[in-house]
């Protein structure tokens, strides 16, 4: 096999130590180094003493990271593959062999490196991430507080579409500062939701002990320091995201994505569409494009890959806001979908499409164009004849269609 690379540099990254192996014309060397800052600085001048060109490494979990920024400054090719695609042979398996495997993979042009994005989007990716995260824990506590509640016998959340609206947040603080009477508690509602003042009073008649005003006054505590961080983050992000506002605005007309969706989309992938060949390679890349799974001739089942679980996870989201829509071409793709194959599996389709027409989106700089309700239909009509008329003759019927357009 022809050598493509002849100094190339193969990692096995752990979180204590890195193992390098270094192979070169005139053979091979093989060192460990911690993970400390002045040791990376000394594998770094390691790599850079032998002259090698390019170095690969596993993309195992964050330890990659400290490694990755310190030989982004040189001028050497970095190639993060994924550790499914390098996996070594079973049996007799030490670090020092990953390390050979993976330099040797890599000396022979046999490895393909992941998209890694510049240090800026790495940066503005953290800070989404971490915004959703505490968003995500602000849910998990707000259904703390549910449960607290249920535990006191008190149904608020029956009556209450928002557990963390106003009228409800004058009610908890109420509770903890040890109000009982269901009907001064009731009071506190405003708006629409003094119109169910019988059934809220219903609602708030219940028996709440010490322990729990307790647990709700620390949970209503930690929701407001969670709306407080999350707060500077979206400063934090607005401000970076200064530059995206066109592709933003763009990302914005696709129904079922919002600003927070479209700012985790940017953020994850990206505004140049140059370093994904095509609209496929992307959905491959997120994980949202069905599995591969043949043999002796059948297509078995197949899920889809783990892919990046992020930018999936937002886009299932926006595909579930998406199917609520009216007389939308996504909504209706949902639903048809849904009906044979379950509300999970339409989600990912239409995620699929989605992630689809975002790649057009930015690649093309034009606004999303909506096909209507009615697009599959007609783009399938006869097809959809067909199939109609078979369905009718195999009931014993004859049809004869007839336009209805004179």
């Amino acid at each position: 096999m022809d050598l493509v690379y002849s100094h190339v540099c193969g990692l096995d990254v752990h979180k204590k130590n890195v193992v390098a192996c270094i192979i070169t014309p005139e053979g091979k060397e093989i060192r460990t180094f911690s993970t400390m800052t002045d040791d990376l600085i000394a594998l770094k001048e390691f790599i850079k003493a032998k002259g090698c060109s390019v170095v690969a490494m596993e993309s195992t979990g964050s330890y990659w990271k400290p490694i990755y920024n310190l030989l982004e400054l040189e001028s050497i090719k970095i190639l993060l593959v994924n550790a499914k695609h390098i996996k070594n042979v079973p049996g007799r398996k030490t670090d020092v062999k990953d390390a050979e495997w993976i330099a040797s993979l890599l000396q022979h042009g046999l490895l393909q490196g992941s998209f890694v994005p510049d240090r800026e989007q790495r940066e503005l990716r953290e800070l989404v991430r971490y915004r959703k995260s505490l968003i995500e824990e602000k849910s998990r506590e707000l259904n703390r507080i549910q449960k607290v509640l249920e535990g006191a016998n008190i149904k608020l959340s029956s009556v209450v579409s928002d557990i963390n609206g106003a009228s409800s947040r004058s009610i908890l603080e109420a509770i903890i500062n040890g109000e009982e009477n269901p009907e001064t508690l009731a009071e506190l509602s405003q708006g629409k939701l003094k119109n169910k003042m019988d059934e809220l009073k219903r609602a708030l008649k219940g028996l709440i002990n010490h322990h729990q005003r307790m647990l709700l006054e620390i949970q209503l505590r930690h929701i407001d320091y969670l709306d407080e961080e999350i707060a500077k983050l979206d400063e934090e992000i607005k401000n970076r995201m200064l530059p995206f506002e066109k592709d933003l605005a763009l990302l914005d007309t696709i129904p079922g994505v919002g600003r927070r969706t479209a700012e985790q989309i940017i953020a994850e992938i990206g505004t140049n569409m140059e370093q994904f060949p095509s609209a496929a390679h992307l959905c491959s890349w997120a994980g949202l494009c069905p599995g591969h799974n043949e043999s002796a001739g059948k297509q078995k089942s197949a899920r889809t890959r783990k892919g990046n679980q992020k930018l999936r996870s937002s886009l299932i989201e926006a595909a579930r806001a998406a199917s609520r829509a009216k007389d939308t071409y996504l909504s209706s793709q949902y639903h048809r979908i849904a009906a044979r194959r379950g509300a999970n599996r339409a989600a990912v389709a239409v995620a699929h499409s989605i992630l689809i027409i975002v790649y057009h989106i930015l690649k093309q700089k034009q606004p999303y164009i909506e096909l209507g309700p009615t697009y599959y239909e007609e783009k399938k009509r006869n097809m959809i004849i067909r199939q109609s008329l078979k369905k009718l003759e195999s009931l014993g019927l004859k049809v004869t269609v007839e336009s209805a357009v004179s």
